[in-house]
């Protein structure tokens, strides 16, 4: 008897050892996630940079084609001190989610038509898909034909850009959804109202959230390409028309400022407002 519970002793031990390895382990691991997830952007951009600089100063091209980082932060540096660079982003963002929210309104009824209903699908889910293929500058000239030189044509490129993305988002979160699911809320006495409130928008959130994020993505890059070609003072300043306002000049250094500047702002939305909530979303459903 006393050598089995040694045994078991010896045995306890070794578990509990073990079980405070993977403990440390895991810690470690979650940490190192954590430097990772802060540090690694900033140590990519570190070794863009450094990279850029390297080659400039190996003067491989003059330096009207490839400006130094210095340079680039110079021409930023005077168009801020300018007051053109804050409100050109502020304008071009505010577009940006203007627009976006109504590509939202607009998308998420189609969206849910194509999900449940086979019949609209059959019609509407080629042209949606054809839509979404379409690159959004194409539609700039006629949407200036369309409205001229006004804020209706950057609205309606936006969505154009924007809404078959989050509506195709949608419908394959809802393509997504179990059917037992749905075969639950009716025994429960639920409506089509109720099974969508409570049922189908809840399950295709993933998959709604992923269209999300690539609506806004054709969305920002719809709206650069309308303020880059729509140029009118009445339209006012933008991140488009600053790009613009480079390559008429010639001046390299604020084309690659313009388009740092472009790139900046539509990460920091994605890491500010859509990373959280898809990774709350996900961490909800233990995925």
């Amino acid at each position: 008897m006393a050598n089995h519970s040694n045994h078991q002793s010896e045995l306890g031990l070794l578990s509990a050892g073990l079980d405070a390895l993977e403990t440390q382990s895991s810690t470690d691991v979650t940490l190192f996630k954590r430097v990772l997830k802060h540090a690694g952007p900033i140590l990519a951009i570190l070794f863009f940079v450094g990279a850029w600089q390297i080659v400039f100063n190996l003067k491989l091209t003059p330096d009207y084609v490839l400006p130094s980082p210095g340079q680039v932060f110079t021409s930023l540096k005077n168009q801020y001190e300018q007051g053109i660079l804050i409100p050109s982003a502020w304008n071009s963002l505010r577009r940006g989610f203007q627009g976006f929210i109504f590509a939202i309104l607009i998308a998420t009824p189609i969206g849910l038509l194509l999900g449940v209903n086979k019949n609209v699908r059959l019609v509407l889910k080629p042209i949606i898909t054809g839509l979404q293929q379409l690159p959004s500058v194409a539609w700039v000239p006629a949407a200036i034909i369309w409205f001229g030189l006004s804020n209706a044509t950057i609205y309606t490129v936006i969505l154009l850009g924007a809404v078959p993305s989050i509506a195709n988002g949608l419908s394959s979160g809802i393509d997504q959804i179990p059917t037992q699911l749905l075969k639950v809320g009716k025994v429960l006495g639920a409506n089509r109202w109720q099974s969508i409130r409570f049922i189908i928008l809840p399950a295709s959130l993933p998959g709604f959230l992923g269209g999300l994020e690539q609506g806004w993505a054709f969305a920002w890059r719809s709206l650069m390409a309308a303020e880059l070609i729509a140029v009118s003072p009445a339209l006012g300043v933008g991140l488009g028309q600053l790009l613009d306002v480079g390559r008429q000049l010639g001046d390299m250094a604020l084309v690659l400022g313009a388009i740092i500047s472009i790139m900046f702002v539509g990460v920091l939305v994605e890491r500010v407002f859509f990373s959280p909530i898809r990774e709350r979303t996900l961490r909800v459903r233990g995925l």
